[in-house]
């Protein structure tokens, strides 16, 4: 959809900006042309019209003109070339840009004054010459500094609110992953319970099922969980896929038992060996080996979760395809300023290392 015509921008400016920041000479222009044609008594002679055009550009047409087009340059360089300037710098700078200004714009207007025949001050008079030009300078960049504020504090007073709405968001989200596991847990409870029972294999994988939910539900309502209870988790889920795939999948884990209360964040190993399952082992037929190793070296802890699957080709295109290596990607750069090493296992399948 089109734009209204003053929210179109020229240059990065809005139209409706353009046209405030013209109406702002045009109106000193005036007021000055104004000032002059009252203190000549103009209104006392015909033949000095105040709506007379040479008037008004030799009274304040050209002296404004002349401001306008010297301030374009340095409102650039203020609030485009430094924008991200600090305003304690800015002000300084305005220290060297404001006689800048008047010299420039007092050559320009004498010299075009000169070749016209306009008049201008002479003498003691020209002392007007600094003192207004300075004046006007501070009163526009005064205007504009405020206007710049103006446009930030709106900016940041959004981005407040959709942040406001993301968090709220995101704690809804949160709230609904807490109360899937939750009813989930309860259901599997529900039917274990009514399960007969002389098919007690089925309601101890049942009962599995529902204390992953319940570690599920309990790792949602914590930042970080002891080594070993984030392994007991991974080791029910790695029973309830050895029932499915029986001696097609093939166990190891070496863990040594001084890291086992070290505080890893909850969910953290699931989604790396259900990936290793998922995309490394079921397609193959004589199935393979998921294997995890946890030590500790130089206050760090190591991990490798390997597979002998299919293994990965183009290891840097495989983030965004999938929730688990991508998501654990993004948790262990924000909680510890660490990443996922892939490379390739020996004598087929992926490795996934990574320290915390």
């Amino acid at each position: 959809m089109r734009k209204p015509f003053l929210e179109r921008k020229v240059f990065g400016i809005r139209t409706v900006e353009l046209i405030a920041f013209v109406a702002i000479y045009v109106f000193f222009a005036f007021a000055y042309h104004l000032a002059i044609w009252a203190n000549r008594e103009g209104y006392n002679k015909e033949e000095d019209s105040l709506f007379d055009l040479i008037n008004f550009i030799d009274d304040g047409g050209l002296d404004y003109l002349l401001k306008l087009i010297i301030t374009i340059p340095i409102w650039w360089l203020l609030f485009r070339v430094l924008k991200n300037w600090s305003m304690k710098s800015k002000l300084l700078l305005h220290i060297v840009l404001l006689p800048s200004f008047i010299i420039v714009w007092q050559q320009l207007y004498y010299s075009i004054s000169d070749i016209f025949g306009f008049f201008y001050l002479d003498g003691a008079g020209r002392t007007w010459d600094f003192y207004i030009p300075a004046l006007f300078y501070i009163l526009q960049f005064g205007i504009f500094h405020s206007y710049q504020y103006h446009i930030d504090n709106q900016k940041k007073i959004e981005l407040e609110g959709e942040l406001r709405a993301a968090a709220l968001k995101s704690e809804l989200s949160a709230l609904k992953a807490q109360l899937n596991p939750h009813f989930l847990y309860n259901i599997f409870n529900t039917i274990s319970a009514s399960v007969p029972p002389e098919n007690e294999k089925t309601r101890h994988l049942i009962a599995e099922l529902s204390d992953l939910f319940r570690y599920q539900l309990q790792a949602s309502q914590v930042e970080k969980v002891p080594l070993r209870e984030e392994l007991d988790f991974v080791k029910k889920y790695l029973t309830l896929e050895k029932e499915r795939f029986e001696e097609r999948l093939q166990i190891k884990i070496d863990v040594a038992e001084n890291v086992m209360e070290e505080k890893i964040p909850p969910m953290l190993l699931q989604p790396l060996v259900e990936n290793s399952i998922k995309h490394g082992l079921a397609s193959l037929i004589e199935g393979g080996e998921i294997s995890i190793s946890i030590f500790k070296k130089e206050d760090k802890l190591h991990f490798e979760i390997g597979d002998t699957g299919i293994g990965i080709k183009d290891k840097g295109k495989v983030y965004g395809k999938g929730i688990g290596l991508t998501n654990t990607r993004m948790r262990l750069e924000k909680m510890y300023n660490s990443t996922l090493k892939l490379s390739d296992n020996t004598p087929q399948g992926l490795k996934i290392n990574f320290t915390i």
